[in-house]
């Protein structure tokens, strides 16, 4: 008999970030795979019982490879388990889930989503700033720093990224920020564009950073050393914190 496997979205990392629906199915869960975002406090709602698996994706660390994971999730699921498949964030913004709902449905496991915050709006909320502003700020859109193989994605729109009206969230996009900073000026971003570092959002370790574009490329020029914090980079006019 066929499990069932919900992909549970376990915010930016503070366990009351949690939805009550997401709280339900951890309390229920047969197994738990998670990333390593999704670890830590929040796994102390999951059922004692429940088998924890450690599935998580970092740059620059050995992870497991995506058809591991789906694979996973398919035989804890034909078991007869109840399965939640916990995933930082929002699980459908830069999550890959769609590789692994392309498993299941292949399999012909019945599955559901259960959404979260966002980690763009936790590091907004935490910043003390709102995503849009009547006028000046229309506009949110979340872009990945980095493509499949860890480098600068080559097909980015950089008219839309450029945009001065509009508020920009980079996800992962410590290591490539200072290249895409230059092929952002030179498509006509103001250098001076106000720029917030979030690191760590909405867990103990929290650090929020306000810059500019162009500084905190500088900041960023010389690769990092060693592990990082997640981090978010948010720019555009609502950056700065001014008041509308």
């Amino acid at each position: 008999m066929s499990g069932f496997v919900s992909f549970v979205s376990s915010g930016p990392g503070d366990p009351e970030l949690l939805t009550l629906r997401a709280v339900k199915r951890l309390g229920a869960a047969d197994a738990v795979l998670f990333d390593d975002l999704s670890s830590g406090p929040i796994l102390a709602h999951a059922r004692p019982e429940a088998d924890l698996v450690g599935v998580g994706k970092r740059a620059g660390r050995p992870s497991p490879k995506q058809d591991h994971v789906s694979r996973l999730l398919v035989d804890y699921a034909r078991s007869g388990a109840r399965v939640v498949r916990l995933k930082s964030g929002d699980s459908g913004i830069f999550g890959r889930l769609e590789e692994e709902l392309t498993a299941l449905r292949a399999a012909g496991i019945a599955y559901e989503i259960v959404p979260g915050v966002p980690s763009a709006c936790a590091a907004a909320a935490a910043a003390g700033i709102p995503l849009t502003r009547r006028l000046t700020a229309r506009r949110v859109q979340f872009v990945t720093g980095h493509d499949a193989k860890g480098g600068l994605p080559e097909d980015l729109d950089l008219a839309a990224l450029a945009d001065p009206a509009a508020t920009t969230v980079l996800h992962m996009g410590r290591r490539t920020f200072a290249a895409l900073a230059a092929r952002l000026l030179a498509a006509g971003l103001p250098a001076d564009t106000p720029a917030l570092l979030a690191e760590a959002v909405s867990t103990p370790e929290q650090r929020l950073s306000r810059s500019t574009v162009a500084a905190l490329a500088a900041a960023f020029a010389a690769p990092p050393e060693g592990p990082t914090p997640p981090t978010l980079i948010l720019y555009g006019p609502l950056a700065e914190g001014e008041d509308a």
